[in-house]
């Protein structure tokens, strides 16, 4: 199991890392974060809202099961939105550099890390 400060310098140690935090999706609070290049709280707040509208949609869809991931893609970065499975209202952001980053390996990571995060 890792806490909190070991999943981030785990999320960091990712080829591309930009930077990354655990984020309470209900109140849009960062539990924890590392690295720069943007505001992680700013972007935190936003992307709770991206969790929320998603699961809203779901809902209203009647589609079970839960987010694996949200991938966003910009003209330079990805961005990565893991929801953590073992603790309901968390998720995982990750921002990598595109150029840097190989996608594929930088979504099984973050699932490994957020499958051993501990609070």
């Amino acid at each position: 199991m890792t806490s909190i400060a070991d999943s981030m310098g785990k999320l960091m140690s990712i080829d591309g890392a930009k930077g990354c935090c655990i984020v309470d999706y209900t109140s849009g609070m960062v539990l924890g974060k590392e690295g720069g290049g943007l505001d992680l709280e700013l972007a935190a707040a936003g992307n709770s809202e991206v969790v929320k509208a998603k699961m809203k949609t779901m809902k209203s869809l009647g589609i079970d099961g839960e987010i694996e991931d949200i991938l966003i893609t910009l003209s330079d970065q990805l961005h990565i939105i893991r929801p953590a499975s073992k603790h309901q209202g968390l998720f995982m952001y990750l921002v990598l550099d595109k150029e840097r980053s190989n996608l594929a390996l930088a979504r099984h990571t973050a699932r490994t890390i957020e499958n051993n995060l501990e609070l």
